[in-house]
């Protein structure tokens, strides 16, 4: 039995990506492959461009059904930011979901987790979606009392003590003390 903890938790769990791999054979036949064991794939074909229209509607179809997770890290990070190596990024900011295919070489689709300062330095990706923040609860606050507050002495420097005495014997704070004037000496 799988148990679902309830909690929301902030520490940051391990991106998330799916591979989709079109394996050319040397008769001429191609197979297509994903990183998830539980998909299933079509059998092994000579049609190069119905294996492609699937693996690109399957990369799709993970997206779609990806739920992008807020406390997600970078996946390109893990990797080193080797989709990027060109360029040097500190991962930052909130997680996308972006799909990776490059239309020249036409054999892998990637669908991945990465944070939005890598998304945009990664050749022939598109963000997909973004994770949406958790909504912070903002506490409304109590209605007001209809009774009068009981009263507290006020003791000076804003601080109130419940054993303060009056405040017969205490100068109030916005009376100027007179300058000490320095002592000539002659």
């Amino acid at each position: 039995m799988t148990t679902v903890s309830s909690e929301t938790t902030t520490e940051r769990t391990p991106g998330r990506a799916w591979t989709i791999r079109l394996t050319g054979h040397s008769d001429r036949t191609a197979t297509l492959s994903c990183s998830t064991g539980a998909c299933r794939m079509p059998a092994r074909s000579r049609d190069l461009a119905a294996l492609r229209a699937f693996a690109a509607r399957h990369a799709q179809a993970h997206a779609r059904a990806a739920t992008v997770r807020p406390h997600a890290s970078c996946h390109c990070r893990a990797e080193q930011c080797a989709a990027h190596s060109e360029t040097r990024a500190y991962c930052a900011g909130a997680v996308l979901l972006i799909l990776r295919h490059d239309a020249s070489v036409g054999r892998v689709w990637s669908v991945e987790e990465v944070c939005e300062a890598c998304a945009p330095l990664i050749p022939h990706a598109a963000v997909v979606a973004r994770a949406v923040r958790p909504r912070r609860t903002v506490e409304t606050p109590a209605p007001p009392s209809t009774e009068p507050a009981a009263a507290r002495p006020i003791v000076p420097g804003g601080f109130s003590s419940p054993t303060a005495g009056s405040m017969d014997d205490v100068r109030a704070p916005n009376v100027r003390r007179p300058r000490r004037t320095a002592k000539r000496r002659d």
